[in-house]
Parts: structure tokens; C-alpha cells; sequence
């Protein structure tokens, strides 16, 4: 059906009159768990991914007027410029929320507002809250109603447009100013999955950091008149057609848009890997507390995967003895030996001597993948089943349901809190606990914070 209005209209008009009175608790407090959340792993990235590094010097080097702070790393850059390094720390250690049908918005939703936050000055905690929320709601939207075939990077190829009405709206920019930067940044969307289903690379938490430097390029371009394209999503050549096939539902994406919040559903991650191994490492640290294994008495282990699973397989060889922290965060064989040696996995669990753990690897080394199409991600992340097989001859198997961080197990303010805790405990520059204490006092309360700038004093 044939529309006057392209939907990028209605999304900006969303953006750019939504207020904080407008906003349901749940919707309220996801915010606030994301802004905690996300400045969390950014400050554990700093000092536990040596792949930031670069991304870091690189900006530090290229210097500039000093508006907004690289977390964790201390010193000041233009706001595009460290919204791309905090970009890059937010997903680095694949430790960062994501929507429970999986992709990632806050990773780059955050650190762009954080640095327009910063070089703008005098933002409240409430409109830092509503500029997230906005973000997430068409974040979720989009995702939940396009026809995507884990071709292009989803958080890529949408999160730019999410993003960026978030952006304008934290600095007040108009509907039509909106629009116009959601055209603007389209020149920017893209990236495919390959980036994630390749082995060997450094790019993983690389994209968040693109994503988060175009949205802030991209509002500072609108707000200085520079104009985007009318017909963006529904046009003849416009993102639905060319990155979806013509594939969306309209309907969906404006169903009550403004007055129901599908950002109260988003999830926290309970452990620092990519999401879809979450169910496995669930079962393999729960079938641990369930039954007396050794792990040296594991004859062979197998995980049972479907189709997004199984790449997380493939190639096996190198999936079982990965090189790069990535590449073990993606790997079921490894993150899966890790869960069962340690009986646990936190962010102190991935470093450059646990990528040599001979245990780890000896078991990592038994593990073996079985293709079961129930275990397919189609909409909603599956649970993962894990088999093992003693020495003895028992089998012992465990579904990886009701995941810690999940809708069916939402992680409470207590353990985000001391998740909190122990990522900015791991960051490069150290902080206070003092200032860790007073951080989290203020970001769970951030509606009543008068200057968000205070927040980031502490542990910048």
C-alpha cells in the first residue's frame, strides 16, 4: 500500500516530541539499567581488550577541540571522535545489552549521547533517560519488522536511524531536522554478518563505534541545515527495498508507537559472549551444579545448534583453539569448555592467558556440534542443549533455559550493580571505589541528576 508519508517522518516526529512525563516506568528504568549497563563495559573494555587499543590511539593522536571524554582512557575529543572510541569500547568485550530478539542498540546508542551529552552541556538525567528510550523503541521496531536473513549486521544497518533520533532529540532538533539526519546518516548503514561469522579479525566491537560517530556527524549536519532525502525507507530505492528485499511491516513498526514501550522487554548480559551462546553456557554452568562431574573424567561433549548456532562451530578446528578474545567469545566449543572448567564466566575469565589454558583447550578440543533445526533463531533467541558424556558411559544433558539476563530471567538492579562493579574495577585508568560507589548512586537515580556531566567526572 502506497504511503504520502515515508515512515522516517513519523519516526522523527516520535523523537522529536516524545518528553520524559510521556515515558512508562518500565520503559524509565530500561534506561537507566542500559546507561549503567553500557558505561560498565565500556569502562571493563578498557582494560581488558587490547583490540581497543588502536581505536584509541588513533583518536587520541588525531587530537582536536576537546568536548567529550574517552572512558577509561581519560583525556577529551570531539564529540564524534569519542563517541567512535567509546563506541568501540561499549561492544568490545561482547558483554553489552541487547534487545531479546537479539542485536544491539545501546552499544552505540550511548556513548553518541554521552558525547552529544557532553559537548552540548547542562543535559539532565531525564533527558538523557528519554533520549535512550527513544532510541531503543525504533531500535526494537525496526529490527522486530524487517526481513532480515543474517545477511547485513542488523545493529549496522538499523541501529544508525534509532540512533540518531535519539541524538536529535537530546539536543532538541525538530521533527524535520530529524528526518533529515536519518538521511543523512543512511550514507553510513551497512556492514555484514560476516564481520561476526569470520574468524581472526579485530572488527567486532569496531562497529558500534562507526555507528555511534555517524549519529553524532549526523545530527551536527542537520542542525546546521544540511538536508537528507524525503523518501528514505519506503522509496524506490530506499532501505527497505535495497537492504530488505521490501520486506517490513509498516503496521507493526507504528502500532502504538508513543504509548507502548517494547524497551521495558531489553536484556543484560549475564556473561561477557555473544548472546546466542548464553543458553549454552547457562546449561553447561547448571548441569556442573546439578550432577558431580570431573572435568577430567569427560569422555566427549556435544552441543546441539541450529542454524545460527552452528556457525559459531564452523570452521570446528579453529572454533575449538581460537586466537583472538573475538573469536573465544564466539566460539561454542570454547565458551562452553571455559563454563564447565571454571563452573563459571565472568570478565576476568577472557584474557590473552585463558586463550593458552590447556585445560580449557584439552576439553574445548571434545567438544562436538549436532545440527537440530529446533534449535533455529528465528525471532526469539533459542535455548542451546548441551550432552556430556562420561567416561563411565553416563550421559548427562541440560537445556540452557530460563537464562540469567533474559525476559524469562531479567538480572535484578543488585547484580546489574555489581556487574557494574566489577567491569569499572578492570578498567584501564583505576577508579576510586569511592567514585564506582557514587557512579552507580547516581545513574540509578539519574531522573533526579541535574547534569549528566557528573557522572562521567567520576570515572572517566
Amino acid at each position: 500500500m502506497a504511503h504520502n508519508v515515508d515512515i522516517s517522518h513519523n519516526f522523527a516526529e516520535f523523537a522529536a516530541n516524545t518528553r520524559f512525563s510521556d515515558l512508562p516506568p518500565l520503559a524509565v528504568e530500561a534506561a537507566k539499567k542500559s546507561v549503567l549497563d553500557t558505561i560498565g563495559v565500556m569502562l571493563g573494555a578498557s582494560g581488558m581488550e587490547p583490540a581497543v587499543n588502536p581505536i584509541i590511539e588513533l583518536v587520541t593522536d588525531a587530537g582536536g577541540k576537546g568536548e567529550a571524554s574517552i572512558l577509561g582512557f581519560g583525556g577529551r575529543v570531539p564529540a564524534p571522535a569519542a563517541a567512535f572510541a567509546n563506541g568501540t569500547l561499549a561492544h568490545g568485550l561482547d558483554y553489552d545489552s541487547q534487545t531479546p530478539w537479539g542485536a544491539h542498540p545501546d552499544s552505540s546508542l550511548v556513548p553518541a549521547l554521552l558525547a552529544l551529552g557532553e559537548r552540548k552541556g547542562d543535559v539532565t538525567g531525564q533527558e538523557l533517560i528519554t533520549a535512550v528510550a527513544i532510541g531503543q523503541e525504533l531500535f526494537i521496531r525496526l529490527r522486530c519488522n524487517v526481513g532480515w536473513h543474517m545477511d547485513w549486521n542488523l545493529s549496522g544497518a538499523v541501529g544508525v536511524y534509532s540512533g540518531v533520533a535519539a541524538c536529535g532529540a537530546l539536543l532538541g532538533l525538530n521533527a524535520q531536522q530529524i528526518a533529515h539526519a536519518m538521511g543523512i546518516v543512511s550514507l553510513t548503514a551497512g556492514g555484514t554478518m560476516e564481520q561476526i561469522f569470520g574468524i581472526g579479525s579485530d572488527l567486532r566491537g569496531l562497529y558500534a563505534g562507526f555507528i555511534a560517530q555517524s549519529c553524532v556527524n549526523a545530527v551536527l549536519l542537520a542542525q546546521k541545515g544540511m538536508l537528507g532525502m524525503g523518501n528514505l525507507f519506503e522509496g524506490e530505492a530506499g532501505v527497505f527495498k535495497v537492504y530488505f528485499n521490501g520486506e517490513y511491516n509498516r503496521e507493526k513498526m507504528l502500532e502504538n508507537l508513543g504509548s507502548e514501550y517494547l524497551s521495558a522487554g531489553m536484556t543484560y548480559k549475564y556473561w561477557p559472549a555473544v548472546g546466542n551462546a548464553h543458553t549454552y553456557i547457562h546449561a553447561a554452568i547448571e548441569m556442573l551444579r546439578e550432577n558431580p562431574i570431573k572435568v577430567e573424567d569427560i569422555e566427549s561433549v556435544r552441543v546441539y545448534v541450529g542454524n545460527f548456532a552452528q556457525r559459531m562451530t564452523q570452521p570446528l578446528k579453529e572454533r575449538k583453539a581460537p586466537d583472538t578474545m573475538m573469536d573465544a567469545k564466539f566460539s561454542l566449543p570454547f565458551t562452553v569448555a571455559l563454563a564447565l572448567v571454571k563452573g563459571r564466566m565472568n570478565i576476568s575469565d577472557f584474557s590473552t592467558d585463558t586463550l593458552k589454558d590447556q585445560q580449557i583447550l584439552a576439553l574445548a578440543d571434545k567438544v562436538e556440534p549436532v545440527f537440530d533445526s529446533a534449535f533455529n533463531w528465528d525471532l526469539k533467541l533459542p535455548d542451546g542443549k548441551v550432552e556430556v558424556v562420561m567416561r563411565d558411559g553416563r550421559r548427562i544433558e541440560r537445556l540452557g533455559s530460563e537464562v540469567p539476563g533474559t525476559p524469562e530471567r531479567p538480572m535484578t538492579w543488585e547484580e546489574l550493580l555489581q556487574k557494574f562493579s566489577d567491569c569499572a574495577q578492570s578498567s584501564n585508568n583505576p577508579i576510586p571505589l569511592e567514585n564506582i560507589k557514587r557512579a552507580k548512586d547516581l545513574i540509578k537515580s539519574l531522573e533526579t541528576c541535574k547534569e549528566i556531566i557528573q557522572i562521567l567526572e567520576l570515572v572517566r
